[in-house]
This record gives C-alpha cells, sequence and structure tokens, in this order.
C-alpha cells in the first residue's frame, strides 16, 4: 500500500491504496462513486469510462497508480451543482438511454470525444463512440444527444 494523490472531479484526493488495485473500484468501493459501471472487466464495453487528463480511459483497465498526479473526472463530476452538462442535458432531452447501464460511460466517451473534435459531424460522432456498447439499442437516440450537445456546447466543453 502508498499513497496515491490525483484530483478527482476538481478536488485533491489523496489515498493509502494498493496501487495496483483498478480505477474502477477504487471510484466504486472506496470513494463511494457509484456512477461509473462495471461492464465487461476487459476494456471493451465502455461502461467505466472515466476521463484522465481529458482523455477517455476504461477505468476498469487502469491501474489507480496510473493516475498519480493527474486530473480524474467522473459522471459524478460532470454537472455543475445542479447544473447538468450539456451533454446530459441532451441525453434526458433525447431519452438517449433505454436500461440506462452505459449512460455515464457513454456520456464521458461523447464528453472526451467533443474536447477533441468540438465540431464533429454524425460521421464522427459514430465512430468516436463505436467502442461504446449499447445492449438496449438506443444508438440513434445516443446519436443524436450528442449532436444536440455539441451544438450546445459550441466547441467548449465547460
Amino acid at each position: 500500500m502508498r499513497a496515491v494523490s490525483f484530483t478527482l472531479n476538481g478536488k485533491p484526493t489523496r489515498l493509502a491504496v494498493d496501487e495496483t488495485r483498478p480505477l474502477l473500484w477504487v471510484l466504486r468501493d472506496d470513494l463511494g462513486l457509484t456512477g461509473t459501471k462495471f461492464g465487461c472487466g476487459e476494456a471493451v464495453c465502455g461502461a467505466c469510462t472515466v476521463i484522465v487528463n481529458n482523455e477517455a480511459v476504461r477505468s476498469c483497465a487502469t491501474r489507480i497508480g496510473d493516475v498519480e498526479g493527474k486530473q480524474v473526472l467522473t459522471i459524478e463530476g460532470l454537472a455543475k451543482g445542479d447544473r447538468l452538462h450539456p451533454i446530459q442535458e441532451a441525453f434526458v432531452e433525447h431519452l438517449a438511454y433505454q436500461c440506462g447501464y452505459c449512460t455515464p460511460g457513454m456520456i464521458m466517451g461523447a464528453y472526451a470525444m467533443l474536447l477533441k473534435h468540438p465540431k464533429a459531424t454524425r460521421a464522427d460522432i459514430v465512430k468516436g463512440l463505436d467502442s461504446h456498447l449499447c445492449r438496449c439499442g438506443a444508438h440513434v437516440r445516443i446519436l443524436e444527444a450528442v449532436e444536440t450537445a455539441a451544438t450546445a456546447m459550441k466547441g467548449s466543453a465547460r
């Protein structure tokens, strides 16, 4: 065990932990942030996606020691107080969820994609979210929500 320090949702965080533990389990079990979901456990489905230094990462395959000194953003940190982020608002507006299990990872993947491609086309969005799986079949509504969010954000991920 060693102390790992990083910034989590804008707040300095330091905890004594086995540095090889997956970030997913530290977020969920140690820090009580259960918005990040466990899906496949093999970095394939995208349910566990969080943002580390503005990059989408699969938290099930990222060791907590690998985020030392970095900025980590989870679905819980995306909204500002009671104000949802434009991506979250668009998901609600377009009913871009069905069971909702993939939604946090999908939103975080869309956020990271729009950071890099603020003027993303439908084709860019399809490609950018291709590695995020939704078993319910809400893909069309998800694409519409991300297009709406990109317009609302006007090139700024806030």
